[in-house]
This record gives structure tokens, C-alpha cells and sequence, in this order.
């Protein structure tokens, strides 16, 4: 399974995403700021990754702490949570990932547990949701792949893979997991402009496994459609508000209005952390602005003229009733989203 990110004695250890498929290097974070460049800066990227990065960098941030009482470590923690919550604002599982080790520290603190103890449970805390996005991950693949038909072309926009998680992924694990059960699935996958995750990542990881891949351009997506080479469309998410409008990578929105023209299932995998219930419907997610850089430039070379204005919101939101299905490890959820996810959350 490809090592996305990993905890060892020294720091975290994060597969640098930005060198792929060129190269396979690695990063390692020794402290929780670096943490917070290497999620900001998208070494690290998808949503489920960064929420467990965020955890571990909330544990590291305590490991390394030389405080010597609870209010001084205390006011670290804050300072901590604080510069991880900074780095990227739409995948609520950053904020999930966070709460997490600080809800355990703060239940700790208040029983004045001894340092060393916190540091402990911290670390334990962060490695069990490393396992447990894992786990949930292969649970949710399987129920996606009850969906598919015994031979498909798939096609996905962006990374929701092993790369985008601990290991196996969202999308790409309901692909593997479907592979896995004997079905004849190939891929078509989008190349995602302006950051190339599908050309760069998912045709990577999928090429690794074996698993036949087209890439195309994103502008192509209709065209196949229109020829009926697309069976089913399945796509990762970064915030799912509580209605099921569903924020994904830039460009999702636009294949999804095209699934629904050409009678294309589009389905959204994502485990069950990412749905966000006190994001009422889409237009309350905040959406990432990120640099201009990323697309007047191709490899470290300007394409654009001077002087051409550049907007480049990193995701869009796709509308509940253009989604089929929300893929999650607690089952495939149907609309009415606002009933089925309120159940969902009681499992």
C-alpha cells in the first residue's frame, strides 16, 4: 500500500505529493509548524490525509512540548491547534482531525494527568485514527462496489485514493475494492487542472495497482459521455454539508451537471467524518483561494501573458440533487440527504 504519511520516533513522515510521479521522496516533520507547511503547501493532500496530518501534528506538537505544567502546556496546545486550523479551510476534516486529540487532551488536563501520560495517549490517539481511516475506507469501498455494474468505466475527477488518505482511499477504494470482488472496471480519469492530482496522482497510483487508465483532459468529460464509454462517475469530497451539497475539487460541479445530462450515476465516496451537520447546505462552506502561481505557470514556466487577472478557487460545490449516492462506511446514502444522513449519524 502506498506510505502517505507515517508516524515514526523522529516526526511525521509525509510522502511528498508535489514530486509525483516523477519522483518518490519523502518529508519529514519534526514539529508541528512544519506539519502545518507540509498540509498548507499540499505535500500532503486530500481530505481524510490531511485530517489524520492535522491530528498527528496536534500530538507532535505536545510530544515536543518542554512545558512543565498543564496551564503552560495549555496555551502550546491552543497555539498549535490554532496554526493547523489555518492551513486549508474547506475539508472539515482538518478541523475533525484536530478536535480529536484536543478533546482527549483536554479531558486529560482536566484530570491533572501527568504530562508524560498526555504526550502518550496523544501519540496512541493520532496512530489509531491513522488505522481506523484505513479500516473504514476498505468498509466503504466494498459498499460502493455493490454499485457497479460487473464491467464499467468509471470516470473520476481529481485524487480521492490512497494518496488522498492513510491508504486505499475514497473513490479509488470503491474502484479497488470492486476490482478485488472480480469486476472488469477500467478508469477514466480527469486531469484536474490547475494542480494535475488526476494526471499527476490518481493515473500514478492507478497504473501502480494494475488497474487499466485513460487520462483525459477535463474539458473531454462530455464528449465520452455523449458516446457512452462512462458507465458511472465516482468523485471524493472535502466537505459534505448536512443537505448533501458536497464541496470537491474544482471542476467537480461541472461533471456532475454532465453525468445528469447523459444518464450517468454520479456518486460521492467520502467516510462518514467528512459530512459536516453544522454546514447547513453548500453555500456555507468556504471555498480555498490559492495562489495565481498555479495557473499562469506549468512546471516552473509562465504560460499566461502579463497583466491577466487569475481567479483559482481550489473546489466548487456540487448540488445534492445532481449526487446519486453518498459512499460512506455507514452504508450508501439516498435522498432526501437531510433524513438519511440524520439517521446515519444515530449508527
Amino acid at each position: 500500500m502506498i506510505p502517505t504519511l507515517e508516524w515514526t520516533p523522529e516526526g511525521v513522515r509525509f510522502l511528498d505529493q508535489t514530486k509525483l510521479p516523477l519522483e518518490e521522496t519523502y518529508v519529514l516533520a519534526t514539529d508541528y509548524q512544519q506539519v502545518a507547511i507540509v498540509i498548507r503547501d499540499m505535500i500532503v493532500r486530500g481530505a481524510m490525509a490531511i485530517g489524520v496530518s492535522a491530528a498527528m501534528g496536534v500530538a507532535l506538537g505536545i510530544d515536543r512540548s518542554t512545558a512543565t505544567t498543564i496551564p503552560e502546556l495549555t496555551t502550546e496546545v491552543d497555539e498549535v491547534c490554532r496554526t493547523l486550523a489555518e492551513t486549508r479551510p474547506t475539508a472539515v476534516n482538518l478541523f475533525w482531525g484536530i478536535a480529536q486529540v484536543r478533546n482527549l487532551y483536554t479531558s486529560l488536563a482536566a484530570r491533572d494527568t501527568p504530562i508524560p501520560e498526555i504526550k502518550a495517549q496523544c501519540i496512541a490517539l493520532a496512530q489509531q485514527l491513522y488505522d481506523e481511516d484505513i479500516a473504514n475506507l476498505k468498509i466503504l469501498g466494498a459498499n460502493g462496489a455493490a454499485l457497479l455494474p460487473d464491467e464499467a468505466t468509471v470516470l473520476t475527477h481529481c485524487n480521492a485514493g490512497a494518496l488522498a488518505a492513510c491508504g486505499y482511499g475514497s473513490a479509488l477504494g470503491v474502484i479497488r475494492a470492486a476490482v478485488e470482488a472480480g469486476k472488469k472496471i477500467d478508469v477514466f480519469a480527469d486531469e484536474t487542472r490547475p494542480f494535475n492530482q488526476g494526471a499527476r496522482l490518481t493515473a500514478w497510483e492507478l497504473v501502480h495497482d494494475g488497474i487499466p487508465t485513460t487520462l483525459i483532459c477535463d474539458n473531454m468529460a462530455g464528449y465520452f459521455m455523449s458516446k457512452g464509454r462512462i458507465q458511472a462517475v465516482i468523485v471524493g469530497a472535502d466537505r459534505i454539508a448536512a443537505n448533501g451539497d458536497a464541496a470537491n475539487k474544482i471542476g467537480t460541479y461541472s461533471v456532475a451537471i454532465l453525468a445528469k445530462e447523459h444518464g450517468v450515476p454520479f456518486y460521492v465516496a467520502a467516510p462518514f467524518n467528512t459530512i459536516d451537520p453544522d454546514t447547513a447546505h453548500g453555500d456555507m462552506i468556504p471555498i480555498e483561494q490559492r495562489a495565481a502561481t498555479e495557473v499562469t505557470h506549468f512546471q516552473g514556466k509562465q504560460v499566461t501573458p502579463d497583466g491577466v487577472r487569475i481567479e483559482n478557487p481550489a473546489f466548487d460545490v456540487t448540488p445534492a440533487k445532481y449526487i446519486a449516492g453518498i459512499i460512506t462506511e455507514r452504508g450508501v446514502l439516498r435522498a432526501p440527504y437531510t433524513e438519511s444522513i440524520a439517521a446515519a449519524a444515530q449508527l
